[in-house]
């Protein structure tokens, strides 16, 4: 199980950034993939300051790239936001902390490039570029 951060996401959405290795382990019919719906808030976000430009709005954009890509869609409950309330203060961000304890409640691989992300004890992190 391979659950994308929200730049991986987005550059898979993009067909564009991903190092070949890391878009073949997403490619894979042996890995489920999977997303957060904390990425939906954050790209929200990024769209709201004019950081980023969809081609639609938010709603369709996420239902349309979930699809295209046999994503599948994590709900960010309440166990998983108290774990991330929980995790050492390695990394600040509310929504990466999230993914990672995301991750860690699945047993999945947290597929990022962000090297703070890999500290975590208890959270398997894959990125090769």
């Amino acid at each position: 199980m391979i659950l994308l951060d929200t730049c991986t996401l987005l550059w898979l959405a993009r067909g564009e950034g991903l190092p070949p290795t890391v878009a073949a382990r997403i490619d894979d019919p042996e890995h489920a993939i999977f997303v957060s719906a904390i990425s939906a808030l954050e790209i929200g976000v990024k769209v709201a300051k004019g950081r980023l430009t969809l081609p639609m709005p938010l709603g369709a954009w996420w239902a349309a790239v979930l699809e295209q890509h046999g994503l599948g869609e994590v709900a960010v409950e309440a166990e998983i936001a108290i774990a991330s309330t929980e995790l050492p203060p390695i990394h600040l961000d509310p929504a990466d902390r999230i993914l990672i304890a995301t991750a860690r409640h699945l047993g999945a691989t947290l597929l990022t490039p962000d090297p703070l992300i890999a500290q975590y004890p208890g959270v398997t992190v894959a990125w090769t570029a």
